[in-house]
């Protein structure tokens, strides 16, 4: 089986190509002065594909990362994985950006991962809830003393709480490519059809009524 996955909802753009579970390729693209990561998206699939000497027709299976994430790169990588879809007559197995960040923490601690949802919100997956919720600042802030969580986190979130001695994900350079392709082969019986899948929005983009 080929699965290529692909992640534009967080900071970077991650693309991962894998055959049988065994990774071929994992790239991960950056912003640039120029260009929002996720402008690289389609160019990266292309040019992975062909470095492995495969098209899209070889492809069998889709991951991807339908967020909390910010809106740009939700869409950007909906849009193509909802195109390839359909055009190849395959399916897509969907995967929850929180999820992928969960499966940094190597202890033996309970996980919390949390991002900032605007408006004095926060997107929150605990591996006890095994869901994600969308809670107050105040409540995360009560929800942390509750236990000693292994905590991950984002720069922003991590400065509004002061939450000390979290994993800030985007301090480091984390394969979240290769971890959200070995998910969405764990999860393939949740595959889904293109006109199936939807987004998890950190925020619906703002709408302005003619006056």
């Amino acid at each position: 089986m080929i699965l290529i996955s692909f992640d534009t909802a967080l900071n970077k753009t991650y693309v991962t190509l894998s055959k049988d579970g065994n990774i071929l390729t994992s790239k991960i693209i950056e912003n640039t002065e120029d260009n929002y990561h996720s402008a690289f998206l389609i160019s990266t699939i292309k040019d992975t594909l062909k470095e492995n000497n495969l098209t899209p027709n070889d492809i069998n299976l889709i991951g991807i990362d339908v967020g909390p994430g910010s809106f740009t790169g939700i869409r950007a990588s909906l849009t193509v994985a909802k195109v390839m879809a359909q055009e190849l007559n395959i399916k897509i197995v969907p995967i929850e950006s929180l999820k992928i960040l969960s499966q940094l923490n190597k202890t033996n601690k309970d996980t919390l991962v949390a991002t900032d949802a605007r408006r004095s919100m926060t997107y929150v997956y605990t591996n006890n809830d095994n869901c994600i919720k969308l809670i107050s600042i105040d409540n995360l802030k009560n929800k942390i003393k509750e236990k000693d969580y292994f905590i991950i986190t984002d720069t922003s979130l991590s400065q509004i709480c002061e939450i000390k001695n979290s994993l800030i994900y985007e301090n480091e350079n984390f394969d979240l490519g290769k971890i959200l392709n070995e998910l969405s082969l764990k999860e393939i019986n949740n595959a889904i059809n293109a006109n199936e899948l939807k987004a998890l929005y950190i925020q619906p983009p703002p709408i302005f009524v003619k006056k």
